[in-house]
């Protein structure tokens, strides 16, 4: 065991975020951490760090373990160029290296014992090298560099010159190169292109060492993990297997959860009828059993109904027109900045009711076709048409769309001045803004509030075109689901750019991918994308010519066994099962029809005994109360009987 967290707690100001988390980490453990936004990940891996005391519990580390860790602030501030930098986090095996060139230039003036010693020497350091990687140190430096994006006069550039998504990826370079025991990741994926991701996907997977990351990246952990822990609730919980593996038992553990919630209810619901039914029989019998049912009721430990997913946000995407069947016609279309050309003389057509994902490396103008689409930024050449009755609705990753200085409220009501104030509050709570949150200013909202607020404005433009430029970015995976299902029940058509590889699996029918100034098409999602491509480019065979000791392997060809069953058994167990319930629900019937009727009978017999003609007969008054005892007894084994047939039944 590499790592142990037990029981750690911590609260802020009074708030519980972390209540009694505990999980350990196995040396080659790949785990990932999740949970919604706010949950307190990225406060428990402070914890872990040492950057936070919890308030409760402890973390322990093997001994001599070393840690790696990228937060999603880490950055690297340096003169070096990133070539440099990076050769610098093996300086011990560089210092190793100078030794051993300086110890051979020295041979040559020795001999002797002086020579025997010093070739000891050199040989002892030499396979130190050699074990700590000295040999291949420089091209795994180079293939890192170049996996993350950094490639040929890249990686010659001065860190201070990069952008701070850059210079994150020069952390993370870093921390890879330096292999630590443990590394533990917040959100490593947020500013990588498809590749390097793909990249970061296949070393983190054939890691020598463990890795705990946090990422809503599903594909990603998909890839990478065989553990995750969950937090939700304050509380955290273990799952075994990757993310997919995790969102099968999670749904079995959120229905059963359900179930038995709704099964306590119904029982609930049961005692609670047999209870006031026992207190209108208004005997002192009944009363009693009454009383001890409502005890036994009050005992019983309530089941809190499980939140549903769809509980966090409340997004619904309709269009207000439908458009003609051609949405969209590109022809030609050109754009190069500073004399840098993203693309030229790209062309395809978007028909009505299509979901397009555009993908494609970090920088060939993804974000600048679909503002050049949108009216936002002009193409050099080339030209570009919507069809009939298309209305676009945009979402801007930078949500440019939203103005700063506006308040939540503010923003809503002046682009739909037709709504009212209880219209935009109803709205603004769909996406989890309620109270006083409205009135904040979208300036001081996070990067996720934000995107929430372009959700709202998308769903309130009623468009028939969407044009999404990242839309899950900064979104917690129950939003991201949210609006994978949104998207998959909206008729109308999308064109979005995205590097969330299992959202586009979710929701994508066609993917254009932007490379080498131009584009090509593939017709179905991104596994089928990443299966074409790869037999395009060479690197992986058909799946016909994949065999495990020489027989294809097309899934498990072996049938299980046939179940064996007497169905003549079942059928007459089933019709004798069918045939007593019916029996028992007959007698409660017939129970609750004689009950009603010697209740009547009885007030009408007390009703008698107050009428002076028979209250001055002794011989009625007689007659009526043995009527009524009898009645009373006959009643009392009702009772029992309707209850033990009420308990039958449910």
């Amino acid at each position: 065991m590499i790592l142990s967290v037990q029981n750690i707690s911590k609260s802020f100001e009074d708030n519980l975020i972390l209540d009694n988390i505990s999980f350990n980490l196995e040396d080659n453990d790949k785990a990932a951490l999740i949970g919604i936004n706010g949950a307190g990940k990225t406060t428990l891996l402070n914890i872990i760090m040492g950057n936070l005391d919890p308030d409760t519990g402890n973390v322990s580390l093997s001994k001599d373990t070393s840690v790696g860790y990228l937060s999603q602030e880490s950055t690297v501030d340096s003169d070096n160029d990133i070539l440099s930098e990076l050769m610098l986090a093996r300086k011990d095996l560089i210092d190793m290296e100078d030794r051993l060139r300086r110890m051979e230039a020295e041979m040559a003036d020795l001999n002797g014992r002086e020579l025997d010693s010093h070739m000891d020497a050199y040989d002892k350091l030499s396979v130190t090298f050699k074990n700590a990687g000295g040999l291949t140190y420089k091209s795994e430096i180079n293939g890192i560099i170049n996996g993350l994006g950094f490639i040929g006069e890249d990686k010659n550039k001065p860190i201070n010159q990069l952008s701070g998504g850059q210079k994150t990826r020069v952390a993370l370079s870093r921390l890879l190169i330096k292999k630590p025991d443990l590394i533990i990741l917040d959100e490593p994926t947020n500013h990588l292109d498809l590749n390097a991701i793909a990249f970061l996907e296949n070393y983190l997977t054939n890691y020598k060492g463990a890795v705990l990351v946090v990422s809503h990246d599903r594909y990603f952990l998909d890839k990478v993990v065989n553990k995750v822990i969950e937090i939700e609730d304050r509380k955290g919980m273990v799952f075994k297997g990757n993310y997919s593996d995790y969102a099968v038992k999670k749904e079995a553990l959120r229905n059963e959860r359900l179930n038995a919630y709704y099964k306590q209810q119904s029982v609930i619901e049961h005692q609670e009828k047999v209870i006031k039914k026992l207190q209108q029989f208004n005997r002192e019998k009944s009363i009693k059993r009454a009383e001890s049912r409502k005890k036994a009721l009050a005992k019983i430990k309530r089941i809190e109904k499980t939140a549903q997913l769809n509980d966090a946000m409340n997004l619904a995407l309709s269009p207000d027109v439908t458009s003609g069947n051609d949405v969209l016609k590109v022809r030609d279309l050109t754009k190069a900045y500073d004399g840098h050309v993203l693309f030229e003389n790209i062309s395809f057509d978007i028909t009505r009711g299509e979901t397009i994902a555009l993908v494609g490396a970090n920088g060939t103008g993804k974000t600048t076709l679909l503002k050049i689409i949108n009216g936002i930024v002009k193409s050099d050449s080339g030209e570009y048409e919507l069809g009939t009755n298309v209305h676009i609705g945009y979402y801007d990753q930078e949500h440019h769309v939203l103005h700063e200085d506006k308040t939540l409220f503010d923003e809503l009501q002046d682009e739909h001045p037709d709504m009212n104030n209880t219209e935009i509050r109803n709205t603004l709570a769909a996406f989890l803004f309620t109270g006083d949150d409205v009135f904040k200013k979208i300036g001081n909202l996070s990067g996720g509030e934000k995107g929430r607020v372009s959700l709202a404005k998308l769903m309130l433009s009623k468009g028939n075109f969407l044009i999404l430029d990242e839309p899950t970015n900064h979104l917690d995976i129950t939003s991201k689901e949210i609006l994978e299902d949104a998207l998959n029940a909206y008729e109308g058509t999308v064109l979005y750019v995205s590097h969330d590889r299992y959202f586009i699996n979710r929701t994508a029918g066609r993917i254009i991918e932007l490379e080498d100034h131009g584009i090509t098409e593939y017709l179905g999602d991104y596994d089928y994308y990443v299966e074409k491509k790869s037999q395009i480019n060479g690197t992986v065979p058909d799946a016909s010519a994949i065999c495990i000791s020489g027989s294809v392997n097309i899934g498990n060809s072996e049938k299980e066994p046939a179940q064996t069953s007497n169905g003549a058994d079942d059928y007459k167990a089933q019709k004798e099962q069918n045939a007593l319930k019916r029996k028992n629900e007959n007698e409660l019937k017939r129970c609750e029809e004689r009950i009603s009727k010697l209740e009547s009978e009885n007030k009408e017999l007390e009703d008698k005994m107050s009428d002076p003609a028979i209250a001055t007969s002794s011989v009625k008054l007689q007659e009526i109360t043995s009527t009524l005892d009898s009645n009373n007894t006959e009643l009392q084994e009702l009772y029992l009987r309707w209850e033990e047939l009420e308990t039958l039944l449910h």
